[in-house]
C-alpha cells in the first residue's frame, strides 16, 4: 500500500538536472530583485502620542542616543504632542515611557545604537519650562518658552527664543567653545578645571514676566547656537582678525553678507567698522528673489541681462538683432533698448585656489591660467585674483597678455581656503563699478571652504543681484564626496556632520553657483577636461547677448514687488538661458528728469 502511495508521487519521466546556466540566470534574477528592494528608499519607522498637560508645565526629555526638537506653539495649550521616529527599526510603544506627575511631565526613551536611534519632535504649550539631556543628538529649543535647561556630550544645542528679555548661560565643560550666534555675546570667561562659560542678558531687565526667557546650556563639546539659521552656520567658528577680502565686505555694505562677518568676529568687526567713515546710504534689508525673478521698482528704469542662445544641437547662434528678441516681464512685453553682439568684449575675474589644499600643485595652476589667458578673446579684460584664507591680487583688469602672464609667477601658496570670501571679494570690490556691464568669473579651485567668514547660503543671494556669469571649475581634492556619506538631514547631529565631518561640498556648491548666476559648472577630474572646459567657457561667453530693456511698475505687478522674465529668440529651434537681470539706470523722461 505504502509503495503504491509513494509511486503515485514519482515523476512519470526521470527528472532533468538544471543546466547550470539556468542556474546561474535564476541566481542573477535573484540577486538583481533584492538589490531593487535594498535599493528602495525606506520610511521612518514612528509613533504620535499626546499628553494631557497643565498650562506652564515642567517638562523633562532623557534622549541620550537621539536627536531632540521641542516647539513652543500658542495651539498646544492643555497639551503635550510627540512624535518619536527612527530611521532604522521601528519605534514600539514601549521605546517611549512618559510619566505625569505633580504637574511635570517626564519622556524617556529606549537607548538604542545609532543606526536605530529615536528622535523626538515634541510640540509643548507656550511658557513651559524644560528640561533636556542627550550625549551626541542635536538638541532643537524654539518658540517662547519660560526657561530652558539643556545638556549634551557632543550634540549641538540651538535656542531660537523671543528676544524681548532673555537670561542665557552657555557652559563648555571639555573644551574650547565653539559657538554662533545673531546677538554680540560677552567675551568668553575661562574658569577652573578648563571649562568654558558665556553669560549675560539681551532684551529688557524689567520686562513682563511672561516675556521673559532662562537659558542655561551646557556641553562638553558641542556646538552652542543662539537664534541663528544653521545654514547661516560658516565653516570656521572660531574669532579672528579680519582678511581684506572681509573688510572689503564690510566696506561694501552689503547687508547679508556684512552681517555674516559680524556674527563670526563681533570685536574685530566692531573695531573696523568705527574706523570708516559714515556710509553715504545705510545698508538696508533687501528682498531677495529666485532665479528667474527680478525685483520691481517704482519708476520706469533700464534692466540688463545675458541670454545665451543655442540652436537644439546645441551649437551658438549668432547675428542675432534686437528686432530678434522679445522680453516678457509678468506676462507682458516689455521694450528693447539695446542689444550688445556676442563678440562683445567680457571683464572676466580669473580667480585661482592657491591654498595649501592645493599647494603641491601651484606650478599646474601657472600653466593652466596661461592656457586659459591663451583661450580667450584678445579683447577681453581680464582680472587674476588668488586667494587662501585671504585674497591677493594679482593683476587688475588689462588686455595685456604678456603682463598677466608674468603676473602669475607672483603667486604664493598654502594656507586654508576661503573660497565664498574670495567670490564675495570679486563681486563688492571688483565688479560692484562694472554693475550692468558684460561681467563674469572663472573660478579654478577644490571647492573645499573650510575658512570663510561668509556662509554659502548667504553668497548666493548676492551673486544673484550681482548679474556676473560664474563658471566654476572645480578640481578633485583628497576629502570624501559629500553624497557618498549620509545627508546631513538624517544624522544624530545635522550641524556637526555638515560642517565638522571632513567632506567635500565642492560639487553640490558648484553647480548651484553656475545655475544662479547663468553659467556652467565644469567638474574636472582628468588634464584634459580643463583645456576642454576653457574652450567651452569662451564658447559660452561667444554666445551670450546682452540685452537692455525698459522696466516698469504695474498694476498687475505682486504685492511683493516681483516680477518674472521670459526672452523669446525668433529664430526657429532656439533655446534661451538667463543671467538675473540687473538695474543699470532710471530712464529719463523727455524733460531730462529721471
Amino acid at each position: 500500500m505504502f509503495d503504491r502511495i509513494f509511486a503515485a508521487f514519482l515523476p512519470t519521466r526521470p527528472l532533468r538536472r538544471p543546466r547550470p546556466l539556468s542556474l546561474l540566470f535564476a541566481w542573477l534574477c535573484l540577486g538583481l530583485a533584492l538589490c531593487i528592494v535594498a535599493a528602495l528608499p525606506t520610511r521612518a519607522q514612528s509613533i504620535e502620542r499626546d499628553i494631557t498637560a497643565t498650562d506652564r508645565s515642567e517638562i523633562t526629555i532623557n534622549n541620550r542616543n537621539g536627536r531632540v526638537r521641542v516647539v513652543a506653539a500658542a495651539d498646544q495649550q492643555g497639551k503635550i504632542s510627540i512624535k518619536a521616529e527612527s530611521p532604522g527599526a521601528p519605534v514600539l510603544d514601549g521605546d517611549i515611557v512618559t510619566k505625569a506627575e505633580g504637574g511635570g511631565v517626564h519622556i524617556d526613551v529606549r537607548a538604542r545604537n545609532e543606526r536605530d536611534r529615536i528622535d523626538l519632535i515634541v510640540r509643548v504649550p507656550e511658557r513651559t519650562k524644560l528640561h533636556v539631556e542627550s550625549e551626541a543628538g542635536a538638541v532643537e529649543v524654539i518658540g517662547n518658552i519660560a526657561s530652558a535647561e539643556v545638556q549634551t556630550n557632543t550634540g549641538t544645542i540651538l535656542g531660537n527664543v523671543p528676544l524681548d528679555s532673555v537670561n542665557y548661560s552657555f557652559l563648555w565643560q571639555a573644551s574650547r567653545p565653539r559657538f554662533f550666534s545673531d546677538v554680540e555675546l560677552p567675551p568668553v570667561k575661562e574658569k577652573a578645571g578648563g571649562w568654558y562659560s558665556i553669560s549675560g542678558r539681551v532684551g529688557d531687565k524689567k520686562a513682563d514676566k511672561d516675556l521673559r526667557v532662562r537659558l542655561d546650556f551646557s556641553t562638553l563639546r558641542g556646538v552652542i547656537l543662539f537664534n541663528v539659521d544653521p545654514s547661516m552656520v560658516p565653516p570656521d567658528l572660531r574669532e579672528r582678525a579680519l582678511t581684506e577680502a572681509a573688510r572689503a565686505i564690510v566696506r561694501s555694505g552689503d547687508s547679508g553678507m556684512v552681517e555674516a562677518v559680524r556674527k563670526v568676529s563681533p570685536r574685530m568687526f566692531g573695531e573696523y567698522a568705527n574706523t570708516l567713515p559714515p556710509m553715504k546710504e545705510a545698508p538696508t534689508l533687501v528682498a531677495r528673489h529666485a532665479p528667474g525673478e527680478v525685483a520691481s521698482e517704482v519708476a520706469p528704469q533700464l534692466m540688463r541681462l545675458n541670454a545665451s542662445v543655442t540652436d537644439r544641437s546645441g551649437r551658438a547662434i549668432s547675428g542675432l538683432v534686437a528686432s530678434d528678441f522679445s522680453v516678457f516681464e509678468n506676462g507682458k512685453e516689455r521694450k528693447i533698448t539695446e542689444v550688445a553682439p556676442t563678440n562683445a568684449p567680457f571683464n572676466l575675474v580669473l580667480l585661482l585656489d592657491v591654498s595649501g589644499s592645493v599647494e603641491e600643485r601651484i606650478d599646474f595652476i601657472r600653466k593652466a591660467a596661461r592656457n586659459f589667458l591663451n583661450t580667450v578673446s584678445s579683447q577681453d579684460r581680464i582680472a587674476i585674483i588668488s586667494f587662501r584664507d585671504d585674497v591677493q591680487i594679482i593683476s587688475d583688469f588689462t588686455t595685456d597678455r604678456t603682463l598677466l602672464s608674468e603676473r602669475l609667477n607672483q603667486i604664493e601658496a598654502g594656507g586654508p581656503t576661503a573660497v565664498h570670501d574670495a567670490i564675495a571679494y570679486v563681486l563688492v570690490e571688483q565688479l560692484k563699478q562694472l554693475r550692468g556691464e558684460r561681467t563674469a568669473i572663472v573660478i579654478l579651485s577644490d571647492g573645499d571652504d573650510n575658512k570663510s567668514f561668509v556662509p554659502f547660503a548667504t553668497l548666493l543671494d548676492s551673486v544673484y543681484e550681482s548679474g556676473a556669469l560664474i563658471y566654476p571649475l572645480y578640481l578633485p581634492s583628497g576629502l570624501i564626496p559629500e553624497a557618498s556619506v549620509p545627508a546631513p538631514k538624517v544624522t544624530l547631529d545635522p550641524l556637526r556632520t555638515r560642517y565638522l565631518t571632513l567632506t567635500t561640498r565642492a560639487d553640490e556648491e558648484g553647480r548651484k553657483l553656475a545655475e544662479v548666476s547663468g553659467g556652467i559648472y565644469y567638474p574636472i577630474k582628468y588634464i584634459n577636461d580643463l583645456q576642454r572646459a576653457y574652450d567651452d567657457v569662451v564658447a559660452q561667453l561667444r554666445m551670450a547677448y546682452t540685452i537692455t530693456y525698459v522696466s516698469s511698475a504695474d498694476s498687475s505687478s505682486t504685492s511683493a514687488g516681483e516680477r518674472r522674465l521670459r526672452v523669446k529668440a525668433n529664430h526657429e529651434g532656439a533655446s534661451v538661458r538667463l543671467s538675473p537681470a540687473v538695474s543699470v539706470s532710471p530712464v529719463k523722461d523727455e524733460s531730462g528728469r529721471r
